[in-house]
């Protein structure tokens, strides 16, 4: 059973699906792959807020989508990514959870220094929240500083590293680094970032490569959700999980 803390399945209005029709098919594969959890967790982008009318449209067709996917056997839930930005530093992050979880999920920049995105994911651990961090093996700075990724994890903020990095999609920079934060202890979770069919929420292959390269028991918990706090779990084999927080 995999859970999937990062993908672009609801329509939103950015990068990700497009249609309900397609979310609902890259759904279904995901299950088909394994996956049981699937956060759904749009963009906020300077460029595209979460506007309150735009929030509205998001968790109605995520409602609708969560209903449709449970049929398939898959528990949708709905967080945000945010791109850090100087205006968020003045809101509630407690608006952006992870499917009510106390953590937020947000990007490190691919390009541009990090000041901002530190002082976002300060803000929200002061609100008494985890900072998720998405993909940092893909951040320029942290390609030209490795260490950074050992400096964050040591703040205790979740990384999560994205699954096609782990298979090279990316590149081999990315790839490296990504794997030396699995290998080193550093990583906290296995995400797939999907975004559309020709970029599927996919974690079985991922799953399998890090199994050969540090084995199933060190694996495991970086494709379960387990290093998320206050994450239950039930599914239909009576399994229930309440994890750290």
């Amino acid at each position: 059973m995999f859970v999937d803390v990062h993908s672009h399945v609801v329509p939103s209005g950015d990068d990700g699906a497009k249609t309900v029709a397609e979310g609902l098919v890259l759904c279904r594969e995901a299950v088909a792959r394994g996956t049981n959890v699937l956060f759904a967790t749009p963009h906020v982008w300077p460029e595209l807020t979460l506007t309150e009318e735009r929030e509205a449209s998001v968790r109605l067709v995520h409602a609708d989508m969560a209903l449709q996917a449970s049929t398939l056997g898959l528990d949708l839930r709905l967080g945000f990514e945010l791109t850090p930005s100087r205006e968020l530093l003045s809101e509630d992050p407690a608006r952006y959870t992870l499917g009510g979880l106390p953590a937020v999920l947000m990007e490190l920049p691919f390009s541009r220094p990090l000041g901002t995105a530190m002082l976002l994911a300060e803000a929200i651990e002061a609100a008494g929240l985890t900072p998720v961090i998405a993909h940092p093996e893909r951040s320029d700075q942290v390609l030209e500083r490795p260490e950074i990724v050992a400096e964050l994890a040591a703040r205790g903020w979740l990384l999560q590293i994205n699954a096609t990095s782990l298979l090279g999609y990316h590149g081999p920079s990315r790839a490296g680094v990504g794997w030396s934060a699995v290998e080193e202890g550093f990583a906290s979770l296995v995400a797939s970032d999907g975004h559309r069919l020709t970029r599927p929420p996919f974690l079985d292959d991922a799953y399998d490569a890090v199994c050969a390269r540090v084995g199933e028991e060190a694996a495991r918990p970086l494709f379960d959700g387990s290093a998320l706090p206050r994450l239950e779990l039930a599914g239909g084999d009576g399994l229930h999980l309440a994890q750290r927080g």
